[in-house]
């Protein structure tokens, strides 16, 4: 078929668009702007990009398929039905793009990109349509000549429920996307339940509450028994995270921290139901390299680290500046400065008395402006939130020949060459950090 995407710049639909290539549909896409996604997409996979949005666009295409962000005001969108052709979300997309695979789904609040990507390397000739990009193959997205496929599983608007999971495994649940949930905690809490409802094999963490509550046959993992003596270690100046699990013995895996090791012992547990070997699994492990923005080390110096990292909400964020701590002692550097961008109004709001305790520790705190994604502006008193950090509050950073630079009013007010710095959010920061934006 030939198949247009209005919004095909995101992480998640990109990963739909290279997946139906791979499966021999023709696949064209449109974006609001330029980016390493939409050059990618263009270069690699032979996708004729428009920029910005066009009417013209979709002409020629059997179906649409848009991003959550997009309205039906949207010319394309608003084409499209002029023309009579069948339009879908990305959500309702998932239901004729899955239906006919065998599809390992990992859904929860944190971790389900890493326990994806590790779970993809345990399976190495499976596909696979990840929310970020694999370091192990460089990509969002892995294709075979197959019909399983390892799903990072999207509850922000319960797309995880058309993802017709055989195996579901469950990192963790939290109350998060409040505001698509209507703040209504029972819905939130019966999708996920539905979600796993709807699996012919689950594995989850037995030690979350919300897991722990349900009556469903499951293989449970229960880190604080079941994961023994972790012990982090550099490999080339990276981090890595050994730890023993049940009697299989011992594990390595790339990353830093707890959390690692419950991801990883997750992934481990979804193989051997699959069927892999713990063997050829406690090799396999070792082949992750990590997923970028997760713990991203982009700058290595002696003196001076540089870290992209994704954490967007306040769990994340304290697991990593727990495992930032720990790498800071071990390559002996004298300061931690986090550097962060709100990632939504909402997020922020319904979380912020989180996010004032999550960063404790840091030397100092670089607060820039939210990034609204699409939400409306809210005013939101961050500088007396976060009165009590050694605090700047800035309009955006630069990264140049190894010195991030803080500006604000359109003059550098600080710069740092020195220590362990950390880029988090889900917004552009990671193009500024690493001096592409």
């Amino acid at each position: 078929m030939r198949i247009h995407f209005i919004g095909i710049g995101g992480i998640g639909l990109s990963a739909l668009a290279k997946f139906l290539v791979g499966q021999g549909h023709t696949v064209s896409g449109s974006d609001i702007k330029q980016t390493e996604i939409t050059d990618d997409l263009a270069t690699n996979f032979g996708i004729k990009i428009t920029i910005p949005h066009h009417p013209d666009a979709v002409e020629g295409a059997e179906r649409v398929i848009h991003s959550a962000v997009v309205r039906p005001t949207n010319v394309e969108y608003i084409r499209a039905r002029e023309l009579g052709i069948e339009v879908f979300s990305r959500k309702e997309a998932l239901t004729f793009i899955l239906a006919d695979q065998e599809v390992y789904a990992v859904g929860g609040a944190h971790g389900k990109s890493t326990t994806s990507a590790m779970l993809a390397a345990l399976l190495p000739h499976s596909n696979a349509l990840i929310g970020a990009i694999a370091k192990q193959f460089g990509s969002n997205v892995r294709h075979y000549d197959n019909n399983r496929v390892v799903f990072e599983a999207d509850e922000s608007d319960e797309s995880f429920l058309n993802s017709h999971p055989w195996l579901a495994v469950v990192t963790n649940v939290e109350p998060e996307h409040m505001e698509y949930y209507g703040y209504d905690e029972e819905r939130f809490y019966n999708a996920y339940r539905r979600f796993l409802e709807m699996a012919t094999l689950r594995v989850v963490n037995g030690e979350d509450p919300f897991l722990a509550s349900l009556d469903l046959e499951a293989v449970r993992l229960y880190p604080s028994r079941d994961i023994t003596q972790i012990e982090y270690v550099l490999v080339d100046g990276e981090p890595h995270t050994r730890f023993g699990f049940r009697d299989y013995g011992v594990f390595e895996v790339s990353g830093f921290g707890e959390h690692i090791a419950l991801d990883a012992a997750l992934a481990i547990l979804a193989a051997l139901e699959i069927g892999v070997s713990i063997e050829n699994i406690r090799i396999r492990l070792l082949e992750y390299r990590g997923i970028k923005k997760r713990f991203d080390v982009i700058q290595n110096r002696d003196t001076c680290v540089v870290i992209d990292d994704y954490g967007h909400h306040p769990t994340e964020i304290k697991a990593t500046i727990q495992a930032l701590k720990t790498y800071q002692n071990l390559r002996g550097l004298r300061t931690l400065t986090a550097i962060w961008q709100p990632h939504k109004y909402s997020r922020t709001l319904d979380n912020l008395p989180g996010f004032v305790e999550c960063f404790e520790g840091v030397d100092e705190l670089v607060i820039l402006p939210i990034w609204a994604a699409g939400e409306i502006e809210v005013d939101i008193d961050l500088k007396g939130a976060f009165s009590r950090y050694k605090l700047l509050m800035a309009d955006r950073i630069i990264r140049e020949d190894g010195i991030v630079k803080v500006v604000r009013d359109g003059h550098v007010i600080r710069e740092y060459s020195k220590g362990l710095i950390t880029a988090f959010g889900a917004g552009d920061i990671t193009y500024q950090i690493r001096g592409e934006g």
